[in-house]
């Protein structure tokens, strides 16, 4: 088995190769070749949340699973909230082949999916792009989206607007104008995305524009919400999986409601294997529910080992 550390992930794994390895399972799994078992999710009290994603991927030849979880006191002694480490199986034998250091890497297939909701489903001509939130993995939905749009400009906004400046900071290193703003601003953008912990909606249907693209990449446990369900039901709704999508993703609550029939949700592979169109008109506001999937895990964690093998790099054990 080989042990690839978090240390080694930024020199094997870049945000072009975690594009492409969600692009191939978003598609993998609209074509029925991969699949990702139910979901473990548990409080540990204090807002801490751990838990397991994992799944089969046929087409890659991947078996594995996700462990690890949100623990919000970590900030406080130099770490950052999300932890997690990645397991691969062989699929045939069930065999450990790796462990992976699963922290950038969730950053990575995060700021992935959302970009490739963007590129799918975002107006050719979008110009303004609007960040909900400034954690840790805002840096990389900004990074990520601006390879796939040319933004001209960034607005943002934060429950904590003290944190903006780091956002701002992103922003600059890309060339591209930021301002901090008031919710309501974010009728100015051609696309939002929102990446927040938050448990109570904060974008609401006023503060959308028609045409609009929306990545909803926080919520990923019961309880989580970013978006009121009234926003849902006047948009195109697109998910990584539907089945995670309303019952730990944003849907949750939509669905929930009566706002949103869960048959109304499109998985985002479809649009990649061409079964569906995707953005219908210009004016057609389109949301991604992105729950995050343990399939992708699996696959940027892959391409993580292929590469530390070919380089000789990793700790090799025996087991």
């Amino acid at each position: 088995m080989l042990i690839v550390p978090e240390a080694l992930i930024a020199s094997l794994v870049s945000p072009e190769d975690a594009f492409a390895a969600v692009e191939a399972t978003f598609a993998a799994m609209a074509r029925g070749e991969a699949y990702n078992f139910p979901v473990v999710r548990e409080a540990l009290g204090g807002g801490r949340q751990y838990g397991f994603k994992s799944g089969l991927d046929r087409a890659g030849g991947q078996l594995g699973v996700k462990a690890g979880g949100y623990f919000p006191g970590n900030a406080e002694k130099g770490l950052i909230n999300h932890q997690s480490s990645v397991f691969l199986f062989d699929p045939e034998t069930g065999r450990p082949q790796a462990m992976v250091g699963g922290n950038l890497l969730t950053a990575l297939r995060t700021a992935a999916a959302s970009a490739v909701s963007i590129d799918r489903l975002a107006r050719p001509e979008a110009k303004v792009l609007g960040i909900v939130g400034a954690g840790h993995q805002a840096g990389f939905q900004l990074r990520a989206a601006a390879r796939v749009r040319r933004f001209e400009r960034v607005i943002g906004w934060n429950l904590h607007p003290e944190m903006l400046p780091r956002l701002g900071a992103v922003a600059a290193e890309l060339g591209l104008p930021f301002e901090a703003v008031d919710l309501p601003r974010m009728r100015e953008a051609d696309v939002i995305v929102t990446i927040t912990s938050s448990p109570a909606a904060s974008l609401m249907a006023a503060h959308v524009s028609p045409g609009t693209h929306l990545a909803c990449m926080g919520t990923d446990t019961v309880g989580k919400q970013e978006v009121e369900p009234a926003l849902l039901a006047g948009a195109s709704v697109f998910a990584d999986e539907v089945a995670q999508s309303v019952t730990i993703g944003e849907a949750q609550h939509a669905v929930g409601s009566g706002a949103l029939a869960e048959a109304a949700i499109t998985p985002i592979g479809q649009v990649l294997v061409g079964a569906h169109p995707g953005r219908r008109s210009a004016g057609e506001i389109t949301l991604f529910d992105g729950t995050g999937v343990g399939l992708q895990d699996l696959a940027v964690a892959a391409v993580a080992v292929a590469r530390a093998r070919e380089r000789g790099m990793g700790i090799e054990v025996r087991v």
